[in-house]
């Protein structure tokens, strides 16, 4: 972590609150936090994600990676080993059974995902349900390959792998899809690229739907643009988590911006 991460770091941890539901009078954000967000129950999809974790951890293969976002903090080489890859990229596994649960609740059915990367947040995206469709995007050739050797190896028929620039296949994507009810972005951790994925995936966005974003926090240009969608006019609740930021479009409910601890 660096200096800028633990700056903001310190400063999310000041302004959060609402430890596990308390305090909070909207009832759509009591049972997010309180069944969704601090819910401890195991999935057995958990284990078979955590196998394909310790493989990755383990591994001692090395691929070549293609990189059109703002990169890494820690990995400047191109090539590199899948446990490095996996060490400093993959979703922590708090985070991502936490979105397991979020589709679960809230039985999200077309899902999409910017940064497929190795595949793991790409496995608490599908699992919920295998009816589910999920339309995930990476930029790298070389991990892209990975993962839908993965997702085959676990006969993952739902998950629908794409590689490329994400502007230029999410217009493909939408041609498919009428409306996102998930979206989960996970790269090219930049304001204008940031912002740009927001406006293209808000127009294919519905009452119901739930937009999560990776690394609010990562830069300066991240938290700005973190700030620009919270207070979009058509977002009515945001919530920060410090490494994901969560909007909701439900007009039933009354605009409210939460810091929530997590």
């Amino acid at each position: 972590m660096g200096l800028f991460q633990v700056k903001s770091y310190i400063e999310y941890f000041l302004k959060a609150g609402h430890y596990k539901g308390h305090g909070i009078h909207s009832p759509f954000m009591y049972e997010l936090v309180s069944e969704v967000l601090w819910d401890k129950y195991h999935y057995y999809a958990f284990d078979d994600i955590n196998i394909y974790r310790s493989l990755l951890y383990y591994s001692d293969k090395e691929i070549e990676v293609t990189d059109y976002g703002a990169g890494s903090h820690k990995l400047k080489n191109t090539r590199r080993k899948v446990s490095s890859i996996y060490k400093n990229s993959a979703i922590k596994r708090k985070y991502g059974e936490f979105l397991f649960r979020l589709i679960t609740r809230y039985k999200s059915r077309t899902i999409v995902e910017l940064g497929t990367s190795l595949g793991v947040s790409t496995m608490y995206l599908a699992f919920p349900d295998k009816s589910n469709q999920i339309y995930t995007i990476e930029g790298c050739p070389e991990t892209a390959k990975m993962a839908r050797e993965a997702f085959e190896e676990r006969g993952m028929n739902n998950i629908n792998a794409f590689t490329g620039k994400f502007v230029d296949v999410l217009p493909e994507i939408f041609k498919k899809v009428d409306v996102i009810d998930f979206l989960f972005v996970d790269g090219h951790h930049e304001k204008d690229a940031t912002l740009e994925y927001y406006e293209m995936c808000k127009a294919k966005a519905g009452n119901n739907s739930i937009f999560v974003f990776d690394d609010i926090h990562w830069s300066k240009g991240m938290e700005e643009a973190w700030e620009e969608i919270r207070n979009d006019e058509y977002v009515t609740l945001s919530v920060d988590l410090y490494q994901l930021g969560l909007v909701f479009f439900c007009k039933e409910c009354r605009k409210q911006n939460y810091t929530i601890f997590f």
